[in-house]
Parts: C-alpha cells; sequence; structure tokens
C-alpha cells in the first residue's frame, strides 16, 4: 500500500518547518540512509533521509514550501508493484474526536487517507498518547508493536529525543497497563481545578490597528520566518516568566591585553589567533566551577544543578541569532575554545548547526563590544540562570595607589535568574570571572 512521508521532527521543540530542497524527483528510486530532501527548521537547514526503501510516487510539498506543519504528508512512497495510479487522494475530512489514530504500517507515516498522529486539532480528545503527546518511534517499531498488540504511548523510548526503535518494542511486554477512561477524566478533572484568578495583562495593539495607525505612511511588510517568530516568542516569554536582576561590574584589561599578545605570537606558527571573546569563555567557565551553585537552569518546579560548565555563546546572524554551546569549556584550552568556537560560528551562519550544538548549557554569553558598545542589559535565554553582557574596552582614568592612570576597562553586566541564582551568588559568580580576566595567566593553570 502507498505510504506517506511526513515532515519530520527534527528537534524536540520543532512544530513546523520550511521544506526548503527536495534531493529527489518523483519516480526516482530511494533506500534508507538516502538524503530525500532539506528541510529548514527555525534554527537551521538539515537532511532528511529516507528511512525505508521504494519509490518516490508522488510529491504533496513543492520545495521552498514555509510554514509546514510536523506530520503533514509531504510526499508519498511506492513498493515494488505500486504505480502512482494506486495513490489515493488523502481524506479531506479531519479525523473525529472519538476514533482511534491508525498504527503507522510502513515506512514514515500510515497508509494513504489514514489519520495522521499528531494532526488532531486542539479540541480533539486522542492523539498519539494518553495525554495528546505525539509518539516518536521507528517504523520497524511500529509494525513490531501493532504485530504484538502493543500500545505505543506505554512504551518508554530509547531512541535519540525518547523515539521508540526496535529493542525497546522487542523487549516490551504484551498487556502494559494503559490508563483508563475513567482514570484519564479523573486525572483531567483534578487538572483543571480552578486557579486563582489573575489580572488579565493589557492587551497589545492589533496587527489591523498598527497598520490603520501608518496607512498614510509609506513602509514594508517583512514576513515573519520561523527564526524570527521562535526568538519573538522565547524572548516575550523570557521577560514574563523569569525575575531578572541584573549586576554590574567593570574588569581592566590590560594584563590580559598584553599575555594575549604574547600568547597569539607564540602560536603564530600553528595558525591560532585568540580573541578576548576567547578569554571571557574561559574565565566564565572556570568561575561556574569556583560557584557551582550558579551553575544552574530553572527547570519549571525545581533547579537543576549542572557539574561541567556548558557555555552558550551568542552568534548573531542574518536574520537573528544563535547561542552554540561549547560543552566542557572548563576543561579546553584557550587554543582549544578558539577553534571550536570559530566552527560553531561558521556553521552557525550557514545554518548547518545540529539542534545537540545549540541546545543546553546553564550559562550564555553576549558579546557587542566589538560594535562599540559600552554597555548593555541581555535577556535570559531559558533556562539558563544568567546571561553575561559584555561592553567594549575603553580607555578610562582610574586612580591606583592614589594616584589616576589610564586603563583598558571593560563593562559587563550580569543578566540574573532570581528564582535560580539569588543576589550575594551572582556577585560572586561575578567577581570570579573579573578575577579570571584581571589575572589570564592563571587560566592555564
Amino acid at each position: 500500500m502507498p505510504t506517506e512521508i511526513l515532515m519530520p521532527a527534527l528537534s524536540p521543540t520543532m512544530e513546523e518547518g520550511t521544506l526548503a530542497k527536495w534531493l529527489v524527483k518523483e519516480g526516482d528510486t530511494v533506500k534508507s540512509g538516502d538524503v530525500i530532501a532539506e528541510i529548514e527548521t527555525d534554527k537551521a537547514t538539515m537532511e532528511f533521509e529516507a528511512v525505508d526503501e521504494g519509490r518516490i510516487g508522488k510529491i504533496l510539498i513543492a520545495e521552498g514550501t514555509s510554514a509546514v506543519k510536523v506530520n503533514t504528508a509531504i510526499a508519498v512512497l511506492l513498493e515494488d508493484g505500486e504505480e502512482a495510479g494506486d495513490i489515493e487522494a488523502p481524506k479531506a475530512a479531519a479525523p473525529k474526536a472519538d476514533a482511534e489514530p491508525a498504527p503507522a504500517e510502513k515506512g514514515y507515516g500510515g497508509p494513504i487517507g489514514a489519520p495522521v498522529a499528531g494532526d488532531a486539532k486542539a479540541g480533539d480528545a486522542k492523539a498519539d498518547g494518553p495525554k495528546g503527546d505525539r509518539v516518536f518511534a521507528s517504523p520497524l517499531a511500529r509494525r513490531i508493536a501493532k504485530d504484538k498488540g502493543l500500545d505505543l504511548s506505554q512504551i518508554q523510548g530509547s531512541g535519540p529525543h525518547g523515539r521508540i526503535v526496535k529493542a525497546d518494542v522487542e523487549n516490551a511486554q504484551p498487556g502494559a497497563a494503559k490508563p483508563t477512561a475513567a482514570a484519564a477524566a479523573a486525572s483531567s478533572e483534578a487538572k483543571a481545578a480552578p486557579a486563582p484568578a489573575a489580572a488579565a495583562a493589557p492587551k497589545a495593539p492589533s496587527a489591523d490597528a498598527i497598520l490603520k495607525m501608518y496607512a498614510d505612511r509609506e513602509t514594508e511588510e517583512v514576513a515573519l520566518d520561523g527564526m524570527r517568530r521562535t526568538i519573538a516568542a522565547r524572548l516575550t516569554e523570557a521577560k514574563q516568566t523569569i525575575p531578572h536582576f541584573y549586576l554590574r561590574r567593570s574588569a581592566k584589561l590590560d594584563a590580559l591585553m598584553e599575555f594575549r599578545a604574547t600568547l597569539n605570537k607564540q602560536l603564530e606558527a600553528r595558525g591560532v589567533k585568540l580573541s578576548v571573546n576567547d578569554f571571557i569563555i574561559k574565565a566564565s567557565a572556570l568561575a561556574l566551577q569556583q560557584v557551582p551553585d550558579a551553575n544552574a537552569v530553572w527547570a519549571g518546579d525545581r533547579i537543576l544543578k549542572l557539574k561541567p560548565s556548558d557555555v552558550a555563546v551568542a552568534v548573531a546572524i542574518e536574520g537573528g541569532l544563535f547561542t552554540p554551546v561549547l560543552k566542557d569549556a572548563h576543561q579546553k584550552t584557550l587554543s582549544a575554545l578558539s577553534a571550536q568556537m570559530k566552527d560553531l560560528a561558521a556553521r552557525a551562519k550557514s545554518k548547518k548547526l545540529a539542534p545537540h550544538e545549540y541546545q543546553g548549557g546553564s550559562f550564555a554569553i553576549s558579546n557587542l563590544g566589538m560594535f562599540g558598545i559600552e554597555n548593555f542589559d541581555a535577556v535570559i535565554n531559558p533556562p539558563h540562570g544568567a546571561i553575561l553582557a559584555v561592553g567594549a574596552g575603553i580607555p578610562t582614568p582610574v586612580v591606583e595607589k592614589g594616584e589616576v592612570v589610564v586603563r583598558n576597562v571593560m563593562s559587563m553586566t550580569l543578566s540574573v535568574d532570581h528564582r535560580v541564582i539569588d543576589g550575594a551568588l551572582g556577585a560572586q559568580l561575578l567577581d570570579a570571572i573579573v578575577q579570571h580576566l584581571e589575572n589570564p595567566v592563571g587560566m592555564l593553570a
């Protein structure tokens, strides 16, 4: 039976994407592992591989189409002996709320015309799992589960991002308990208990109202792409839900600049050139080890403390930004951090980062010093506990031992999530960063 190829979820948070390019055409034969398309998410352009073999019978979504929802049918795969004439038009009617989604039989999704898990509207009662969550499983795992009579929503996946794979269903026992309708209803009622009334937030002007406001002015409308929508949603969430507070310090960079010049001269033969930002990354990573209680993230109903120093660094790209994460930064040399940062930044600008390269971390750095910005306050990137905003180094008169001297001074602002880090703890973290920057030789110890 012809099988739908569905728009994949290429990251845990992906809800829609742009089908940037088809690398196959109708009639092409594909096998498992073949790259068949390029999918653009809100953060990166990623390759989409075939997971089964067959022939591309029909392409349903043209390349360049944006806002394609996850689990939307994008093409049809034919098996041996099947022809394009065997393809049925997908049913237009949405599945009823009390209808069980049909299990996928082959390839990427279900038979043509079968309800697709995850396509149910917000008002529908059921999706793949008991809570309406999508169930991610390989085609082979789905077939084995069907043969064994297993409920995939009751199986814990061990694959990437919790994906259910062959071994999971082979090790699962038939007859796994599934919540009854009554139990589900009771749970739903318990969760639906009325919460205390909150003051209604003031509504922003509608798009129509703003368009009318500027109706007599020459304007240009810029449609939001996936990245811009994600940035808008996450930063709005951050400012509305994270109780920010700000700590400010300055660091004298004269010793660091002299030390950097010496190191760069010695490393020139190896093609290594350290930036001031490399030292800031290293200083932050070491400070998180010195003040371990500040190496933490907000996890909804608890604080999650990290052992390693995983430091994210904001990288500006056309139309937005990435925050690639340098994992175990406290254990890496300055030259290793420099090389990794250059690689991540280059691939970020071409949108070639994999999700695991820009997700995670507990702490971020945003440096606008190269643009001449003296100081600014950065917005925390959830679920991080803090972000360091770094300004330019400015020749500044300072008093040392009763005398006025000119020093290269860099201003920094630490934005802190008060749910995770209190004032005194944040001050300790920022002080540790300053001490490392003003005594850079110690970072090599």
